[in-house]
């Protein structure tokens, strides 16, 4: 070794020291010869106590954690394309040279491993330091303040976050503002109806120390009031008017009420945010619950109480559940399934009253004239824009009142922009037909079924394994499936490439393109 190396090394383990850190310690481990994987290839491999993928892409081996950040699920049960390992569970897309995030809903990067081909065989080292699900947060820039320039980001979920996020990435050294009419940092709301006891602090998507470090500014419990796109000012509702450069609208939806008497009974709840849940997971326990509304929301959250009440009632106005989104044919299992577990449904029928005593809910009484005893009541039918604050504004909305923007999310006013569930927006798959779309990745690449005109069945919903294919002038559109992993994230990945899927293809016989055996 020369003086010049050794004296470099003692260098570095004297900053690691003076930080108060240790050098890096590693685990290095012959994983396989060098001939196991072709181009294109992957698998999971154990290195230390780490789960690692190994991939080979262009004659060349990389190595990353194999548990996606989003659930934690193995990209080695995913799908290989070129450069980018695709999740088999929602669609997290990932780098598989540098580990970064290429597609949400996982916000986190993952590490990258240190790999070595030597005598025909190739060797992975990971370092020792690492507990826990790897995550890693992409590089992320820092404020300058002689950058003169505001950002504000109104609404405090997925989409302001994400935005700040890739602002500070790109080097965006000017001043960002995060506002929320919320009193909890951004959360994965996506968990709410399935982890109906979970601690705010356990859901939070970044933690308080994120934003102190990157320069985020956060307002809590501060609504906007009123926009003046002239001034570039925001008006909101303790009185205060903060100016900007540029503006993202990402208000989002709110859940929406029923419209009947009784609505403002005791126990008539709705779910919108940690403390709802938790209110509904703790009331719900011994008790008659009702549960007026079949979409995803309704139906998880009766999913959820079935072991705590002691009785659940479904109301929906459709004949079957999921009748919009996932087709009939599914919506009759799943229904099945729950009145298996002793659920009751009344489907094509709606409340006209909810009964109470003392202030509380004693029955529900629907349209039909059917009378059901209740003490609890969960209202899942639908979101209202958070818009409201726009009207008078110049900035151009639809008939149901969402933002309309291009691709670019950009509206009909300079240095104004929307996202989230509060825009309608072109969407590519759907030939630039403008859609809104209130999903945690309000993107392509999970598909948009609305208005599919066939569906092609691969398995049997009976037997739990199954894909649907939905299909509109003969190509698919969307794809809905139950374990058969990697099927649907292999027609995710498909259609985020502008690859027609054809009505023959989703037809044959031959499931291979789909990486199936036959069903």
């Amino acid at each position: 070794m020369s003086d010049a190396i050794y004296y470099f090394i003692r260098a570095v383990m004297v900053l690691c020291l003076v930080a108060g850190l240790e050098p890096e310690e590693e685990v290095t481990d012959v994983v396989c010869d060098e001939a196991k994987l072709k181009d294109g290839e992957m698998m999971e491999v154990e290195v230390g106590d780490h789960n690692v993928l190994l991939v080979r892409c262009d004659g060349v081996y990389s190595a990353i954690s194999n548990q996606c950040t989003h659930y934690g699920a193995p990209l080695s049960k995913g799908v290989l394309s070129g450069h980018r390992v695709r999740c088999p569970w929602h669609g997290s897309c990932f780098n598989v040279k540098t580990g970064d995030l290429e597609e949400y809903p996982g916000i986190d990067c993952l590490p990258c491993h240190k790999v070595k081909v030597e005598n025909n065989k190739v060797y992975v080292s990971v370092q020792k330091r690492i507990q826990g699900q790897p995550k890693r947060i992409k590089w992320m820039g820092a404020r300058d303040q002689a950058v003169l320039h505001t950002v504000m980001l109104l609404g405090g979920g997925a989409a302001s976050l994400m935005c700040a996020e890739t602002l500070r990435q790109e080097n965006y050294g000017g001043r960002i503002i995060m506002v929320s009419r919320d009193d909890l940092l951004p959360y994965d709301k996506t968990r709410l109806s399935k982890i109906m006891n979970a601690e705010s602090e356990s859901l939070l998507m970044r933690k308080i120390e994120f934003f102190h470090k990157y320069d985020i500014e956060v307002w809590l419990k501060k609504e906007a009031l009123s926009i003046d796109t002239n001034k570039k000012t925001v008006t909101f509702d303790d009185g205060l008017i903060q100016c900007y450069d540029q503006i993202l609208i990402a208000t989002g939806c709110r859940a929406k009420s029923l419209d009947c008497p009784g609505v403002d009974l005791e126990n008539v709840l709705m779910l919108e945010t940690p403390e709802d849940a938790r209110c509904i997971h703790y009331a719900c326990v011994g008790c008659r619950t009702v549960v007026v509304g079949t979409s995803f929301v309704g139906m998880e959250v009766a999913a959820y109480m079935i072991d705590m009440a002691s009785s659940i009632t479904i109301i929906g106005s459709s004949e079957l559940p999921y009748q919009k989104t996932l087709g009939p044919e599914l919506g009759k299992v799943t229904m099945m399934m729950l009145e298996e577990r002793g659920v009751r449904f009344y489907m094509n029928d709606a409340v006209a009253e909810v009964q109470g005593q003392n202030r509380r809910v004693k029955a529900v009484k629907l349209k039909s004239g059917i009378t059901i005893e209740a003490d609890l009541l969960i209202a899942g039918i639908g979101v209202n824009p958070n818009s409201e604050f726009l009207k008078g504004s110049p900035i151009r909305m639809d008939s149901k009142n969402y933002v309309i923007v291009d691709k670019y999310m950009r509206t009909n006013i300079t240095d104004v922009y929307c996202a989230g569930d509060l825009t309608s927006f072109p969407l590519k798959m759907a030939k630039g037909q403008n859609v809104s779309i209130g999903h945690w990745q309000t993107a392509q690449a999970h598909g948009y079924g609305e208005g599919y005109t066939e569906m092609v069945l691969k398995g049997r919903f009976e037997n739990m394994k199954f894909l649907a294919l939905y299909l509109k002038d003969d190509e698919v559109v969307a794809a809905a499936g139950l374990n058969v992993e990697p099927a649907v994230s292999v027609v995710a990945e498909r259609l985020a490439e502008g690859r027609v899927i054809t009505k023959a293809e989703a037809e044959s016989d031959d499931l291979s393109w789909l990486k199936l055996q036959p069903m």
